[in-house]
């Protein structure tokens, strides 16, 4: 499985952009995941799936793949669409909702 180089996304409960702003390299699973019997846990033999790495830009963690003969599939995620609010609007005379309280 080629490795995968994104940017994460933007945590769903939070405002906060921290961690956004890198790329992660991660290794592709080489060994299939199994459950243990006893404590239910899911586990692999394959070290190299637990592996990230961080870069600061998407050229360095491509070169840093095929610098290591590494195939990898780059994931580009989608713009974010920021729609500025003001609280002002919620009482606006000419709202399209009612008002419900």
């Amino acid at each position: 499985m080629p490795a995968r180089i994104y940017r994460q996304s933007k945590p769903a409960g939070q405002s906060g952009l921290a961690g956004t702003r890198k790329w992660v390299f991660e290794y592709g699973q080489s060994a299939p995941r199994k459950q243990s019997a006893l404590m239910g846990w899911t586990g692999s033999a394959d070290p190299q799936s637990q592996i990230h790495l961080y870069f600061d830009s998407r050229e360095a963690a491509e070169a840093y793949a095929q610098r290591e003969a590494i195939a990898y599939v780059v994931e580009e995620t989608a713009p974010r669409i920021r729609r500025p609010k003001v609280y002002a609007d919620n009482f606006r005379y000419d709202r399209i909702q009612n008002w419900t309280h």
